[in-house]
């Protein structure tokens, strides 16, 4: 039997926008990117909001109306909402015991509102600690543990987002103490500046440190997206693909949309010799109800 792989697609993301003329940003063409990367063979949506100019949100209705939009017309695929948001910190240059301009900080409950409100079957969890995107982000012990329990409260299954080697560890201790359980499912970010190199030593290297029965991908961003797509899979990995992480199928190849790349990711599956998994079939890989 074939190895079958689970697809996510990360639609759009809270970095800043893309040239790219149909990159989504309303609501509706979130939704729709979602539906659409469904149709392509994902089963999984990684959601970030924005507003209409593209800005990032974190605003409890905006996360309402796209799973809402969803849900009205599939319920077969699995929804993963972001819980990244209010992470941020960045040093004010009057004082530096002070925030400055554009941090954001949030409490545990202002990070989940959304998820304690709609009860996705996922959600990330980001537990790194890093220099990351021009800002800091700061994912303490105490709050990490915090965020776990009320995730569990809500039912919800984290998926545990790790961006530098250390954060195998962390997720470890988040396990020994009963803030998360294990086995888990991991994301593996590489290629961010300051985090997992985007290569095949370094996936082999943080696979090898995840617990037995664990369900991960590997995914890399910009020109790494598809080296690391297909290293995911040899390893027995599944794949991450969307517009948050890169709009290219190629050199010089824009996506017209996210399902072109969900598109690509399956063809390089079954290149590689693997199936890509239904979302029914990647419930029952991941626990989750039908």
């Amino acid at each position: 039997m074939r190895n079958k792989v689970i697809i996510t697609c990360a639609v759009t993301g809270s970095s800043p926008v893309p040239d790219h003329p149909d990159f989504p940003k309303t609501n509706e063409q979130v939704a729709n990117a979602a539906l659409d990367a469904g149709e392509a063979g994902a089963s999984i949506i990684h959601v970030h909001v924005r507003k209409p100019d593209g800005t990032p949100s974190t605003d409890l209705n905006d996360y309402t109306e796209v799973y809402n939009r969803i849900r009205q017309k599939n319920n077969e695929l699995i929804i993963n909402l972001t819980t990244g948001p209010g992470c941020n910190w960045i040093q004010s240059d009057e004082d530096p015991m002070m925030p400055g301009p554009g941090a954001q900080v949030f409490t545990a409950e202002r990070r989940l509102e959304h998820i304690e409100r709609l009860r996705p079957e996922m959600c990330t969890l980001d537990i790194c600690t890093m220099q990351i995107f021009g800002t800091v982000a700061i994912n303490t012990k105490k709050m990490m543990t915090k965020m776990g329990h009320m995730i569990r409260d809500c039912n919800v299954m984290p998926e545990i987002e790790c961006f530098d080697t250390g954060d195998l560890v962390f997720a470890e201790d988040l396990i020994a103490d009963g803030a998360l359980d294990g086995p888990g499912v991991y994301s593996i970010v590489m290629g961010t500046k300051y985090g997992i190199h985007a290569t095949p030593e370094a996936m082999i290297y943080c696979r090898s440190h995840l617990p037995p029965g664990a369900v991960w991908q590997g995914f890399g961003i910009s020109r790494h997206t598809w080296p690391m797509a297909a290293q995911s899979v040899i390893l027995g990995g599944n794949v991450r693909t969307g517009f948050e992480d890169s709009t290219y199928l190629g050199p010089g190849r824009q996506a017209a949309s996210n399902g072109a790349m969900v598109a690509q990711a399956a063809e390089l599956i079954e290149r590689l010799g693997a199936e890509v998994a239904k979302p029914g079939e990647a419930r029952q890989r991941l626990g989750l109800p039908h």
